[in-house]
């Protein structure tokens, strides 16, 4: 193990589901978000605006989802570990039923490991009702920078 490597990054397999989990999207969600960022869009909100631009139903802010893909595993890390890069494409609208809420799925695996780097890819699959959402979501992890005593 080189001395980028750490025993976290050393410990992960090709493929490995390092995290998963199952939320629950509801309008009161997407109006506690809206607060938090300011994003006050009326898409996020109200159906009448939303059908007026030809959309499916009101929508989950995109930041929303992806913070929440992302959170996923930032909860996983371990204390060696931090993200290092992340990025994602939007591909899908998360439609936020007034009654029914939205649920939505999140796999994170990992998609790579360069142990020489201090490096691993996780790959995020973010879906709901089983269509995938975000695509192309990959979460790059290192190892955090050793604080030299001295």
């Amino acid at each position: 193990m080189s001395a980028a490597a750490t025993p976290a990054l050393a410990a992960l397999q090709l493929g490995e589901v390092i995290a998963q989990r199952t939320l629950e999207l509801s309008r009161e969600t997407l109006v506690r978000y809206a607060g938090a960022s300011g994003d006050f869009n009326p898409i996020h909100y109200r159906d009448d605006v939303a059908a007026q631009m030809g959309l499916p139903g009101v929508l989950a802010h995109g930041m929303l989802t992806m913070g929440l893909a992302v959170e996923t595993v930032s909860a996983w890390l371990d204390p060696e570990l931090r993200i290092t890069e992340y990025g994602t494409r939007f591909t899908r609208p998360v439609v936020v039923d007034p009654a029914h809420g939205a649920t939505v799925e999140i796999v994170a695996k990992v998609g790579a490991v360069d142990p020489e780097a201090g490096t691993a890819r996780i790959d995020l699959t973010v879906s709901c009702e089983g269509k995938t959402v975000l695509g192309k979501a990959q979460v790059q992890v290192g190892a955090r920078a050793r604080r030299s005593h001295g």
